[in-house]
């Protein structure tokens, strides 16, 4: 078997890099092909963002530089016929993108063009597709090891942000900003003549036009749904036929509902859907009863236990097991091999499975609190103000981030059992399963653990943030404020580079360091940023107290 090589995510073998098979289960023809769109939509850049100078842009090549990214985001994509056609319509585009330089030109490029840039023919066969592939892996001996790991973060940190944008996107929400950003950077990593400092730079402008994305989504979930309010949602099960949605995307889960109306069929939320439950756009639909399960890894085991159809509509998803294969189904970009895939808007297959599927039986459970996002905290601002000034919130703290299964995940659970009864939890992203069904109590009517929402309401917790620091009139570094991250995925990379880019100082990272970031480079986040790794609870909580 041909050797791959990826340590995009937290699960890296060995924590270094999966080379035989991934991790999260991609082999390596697929590792291959994702290599190969990469490199591809690097060259297609190169010819946008060229023309972007000549004032000449296309909706088709910006979209495409979205979805080729997302296609590549671990956990995404698996099958290798559709991360081939991924591959050629790639170097469609690049040819589609340099066409649209010299049209705005009014000639050819008067200078030297990469090599990712130039004409290049997809075979037809995938078997060759995966052989140009591998010309073109993650490692590059010849480029500095500290430029090579900054550069990469800065793909990761797009890569997340990709996700975000098509979720936008698929809303009806664009923004030139953000598509131009991507090419332009995109792009860079062809110049050898760029140095470890425009990268870091291009990493700090990368968090910077994440959050305008991460804006950009929130404003068209609101938009169509309303803004999130606290809401309990029920974790037991209602007697009836079932289908669970897993993923991030809201528009996916609202045509469901509405083509699942009156049919008898109970929709229940699995990780990041969990806070769907707070729009009031969604949670209007009475047969929307609940959320199932915890962390994405957990899937194998939770899923075969549950009776009906389940449809993922963006990442996380693993290697289904044979029991539930034939009630699975995808929907976007995510897809996996063997595995029914629903094109456009049309959920009736997912409907008939679930019809046919067994029936669930009541089992009702505790609930537990989601909804808490911007608008809804700052609702509670005087509040929240006066018990600060009070005394009786001593900080707040951020934990949140992606869930996995390696090992140290439970500094998690403890960090916020044991953090003292004055202190508040902000939680986003599905880091939240490892605590969200604790029960933590309230200081004064304010919940202790407050659910902001998906990965991308890190926008929301920022809004948090420059909201009290405006109110103490202060910076955001003064505030009694901490932030404790899990990492699993490109999404959180992006997510790090936002609050980096606002200069957010003493930020914990954990359960691992990203083995892309070489000693020197984690040594600049140390010295700028005063980044550090998780380190026991019980020091982590004594130092967060003093304000490091």
């Amino acid at each position: 078997m041909e050797e791959m090589f990826c340590y995009q995510c937290e699960q890296a073998a060995g924590g270094t890099g999966c080379t035989k098979v991934g991790v999260c289960g991609k082999q390596p023809d697929v590792a291959a092909l994702q290599d190969l769109i990469v490199w591809g939509l690097k060259g297609m850049a190169f010819w946008a963002d060229q023309a972007r100078q000549k004032g000449s842009i296309d909706r088709d090549i910006d979209v495409h530089m979205v979805e080729g990214l997302f296609t590549t985001v671990t956990n995404v994509n698996f099958d290798p016929e559709s991360c081939a056609e991924v591959a050629r319509k790639t170097a469609r585009m690049r040819d589609k993108a340099q066409q649209l330089f010299e049209k705005a030109n009014s000639g050819p490029f008067q200078g030297e063009v990469p090599e990712a840039a130039r004409p290049w023919q997809p075979a037809g066969n995938t078997a060759d597709l995966v052989a140009e592939g591998r010309k073109h892996p993650v490692k590059d001996s010849s480029i500095d090891p500290d430029v090579k790991s900054v550069m990469e973060m800065l793909v990761y940190g797009m890569k997340g942000m990709a996700a975000y944008a098509d979720h936008a996107h698929i809303l009806g929400h664009d923004d030139d900003a953000i598509y131009g950003f991507l090419h332009k950077a995109m792009a860079a990593t062809l110049d050898r003549s760029k140095g470890l400092m425009d990268f870091v730079n291009l990493c700090m402008e990368c968090g910077t036009v994440n959050l305008k994305t991460q804006q950009l989504l929130y404003e068209g979930n609101s938009g169509h749904y309303g803004h999130p309010q606290p809401t309990k949602v029920a974790i037991g099960n209602r007697g009836g036929k079932a289908i669970l949605v897993s993923g991030h995307d809201l528009k996916m889960l609202d045509e469901l509902l509405k083509q699942t109306e009156g049919k008898g069929i109970n929709v229940y939320t699995h990780v990041e859907m969990l806070p769907a439950h707070g729009y009031p756009g969604l949670k209007k639909y009475p047969h929307l009863v609940g959320n199932y399960g915890g962390g994405w890894q957990e899937q194998y085991k939770e899923f075969s236990r549950f009776p009906g159809a389940i449809i993922f509509n963006t990442n996380c998803i693993q290697r289904p097991a044979e029991v539930y294969k034939d009630r699975l189904f995808t929907w976007g970009l995510v897809q996996w091999p063997g595995v029914k895939h629903i094109e456009g808007w049309d959920f009736s297959p997912v409907i008939e499975a679930a019809q046919k599927a067994e029936a669930w039986d009541d089992n009702p459970q505790k609930e537990i609190l989601t909804g808490c996002g911007h608008h809804a905290i700052l609702g509670l601002a005087d509040k929240v103000i006066e018990a600060v000034k009070a005394g009786a919130i001593r900080r707040f703290y951020v934990i949140g981030g992606c869930d996995g299964a390696k090992p140290g995940r439970n500094y998690y659970t403890q960090m916020a059992e044991q953090l003292p009864r004055d202190t508040v939890i902000l939680t986003l992203a599905c880091g939240k399963y490892r605590f969200n069904k604790l029960e933590l109590g309230d200081i004064g009517g304010i919940p202790r653990l407050l659910d902001v929402g998906q990965c991308n309401d890190t926008y929301s917790a920022v809004q948090v943030a420059l909201a009290l620091a405006n109110a103490f009139n202060c910076g955001v570094n003064d505030l009694p404020l901490s932030v404790i991250l899990s990492w699993y995925e490109q999404k959180a990379v992006v997510c790090l580079l936002s609050l980096l880019s606002l200069n957010m100082q003493h930020i914990r990272v954990g359960p691992s360091l990203p083995a892309f970031v070489t000693p020197n480079v984690l040594n600049f986040l140390v010295e700028n940023f005063k980044l550090a790794p998780i380190g026991t609870v019980a020091e982590d909580i004594q130092a967060t107290l003093a304000g490091r």
